[in-house]
């Protein structure tokens, strides 16, 4: 099946600070969908960084870590600002849905019990399934979130399968997708698309290219295969 890769400007779930010098490289190496959090930048630079993508005609994406409400209502209102294709995260559906659902951007909180930074995802696979149903009949929501290499239980594999099977809406896996092994995981269970961020800037797929280009193109071959 089909599946998208997310490029995330991003390590330690924050935007790196010189994420603009990546944009074009990345780009240029067949990314069509790029993305960045919340924190990390200033928002200044992150309407700079916006700005980039945009100039090279990919999607973009704003993944929001932040845990509060304030802090979420406040990063979902940065999203339509920096006019963002696609906003992710977050764990309050029933409140920033109503807030985005009248612009053109597509919503993917969260799903599951979220905790901590970096975030964790708690819960059983029937919980974290059933709330997967729930938050996908809420009017503005587009897609879940689910951060399944950072589930605390057993059988990654199964999680991600019951909650697309679950979900009325597409899937994005987000968050320690670090070698082929997860993608083909990720590809298997219907998921719609996946991120990677720290695991590229710290070089962990096998390329014959070097640096971040290196890295893009070896992981754009993985979705291929």
């Amino acid at each position: 099946m089909s599946i998208d890769f997310i490029f995330m400007l991003t390590k330690d779930d924050q935007t790196v600070s010189d994420a603009r010098k990546y944009v074009k490289e990345i780009a240029a190496a067949g990314v069509k969908h790029i993305g960045f959090k919340d924190i990390g930048l200033p928002t200044s630079e992150l309407k700079n960084l916006a700005d980039d993508l945009r100039r090279e005609g990919v999607e973009v994406y704003l993944e929001v870590v932040s845990l509060d409400a304030e802090s979420e209502m406040r990063s979902a209102k940065v999203a339509m600002d920096l006019n963002v294709d696609y906003l992710l995260g977050g764990t309050r559906p029933e409140l920033i849905a109503s807030l985005v659902k009248d612009h053109p951007l597509k919503y993917y909180p969260f799903v599951g019990k979220i905790e901590d930074h970096p975030s964790i995802l708690k819960g059983t696979i029937p919980e974290i399934a059933a709330h997967a149903a729930t938050i996908t009949a809420i009017d503005g929501v587009d897609g879940l979130d689910l951060l399944a290499y950072r589930f605390t239980g057993e059988d990654i594999p199964l999680l991600i399968q019951e909650v697309c099977k679950s979900s009325s809406k597409p899937v994005i896996v987000a968050g320690s997708i670090d070698s082929q092994e997860r993608i083909e995981v990720v590809k298997t269970t219907g998921a719609s698309a996946f991120t990677v961020g720290t695991a590229a800037f710290e070089m962990e797929f096998p390329s014959v290219k070097p640096g971040i280009s290196g890295q893009v193109e070896s992981i754009l071959e993985m979705t291929r295969l």
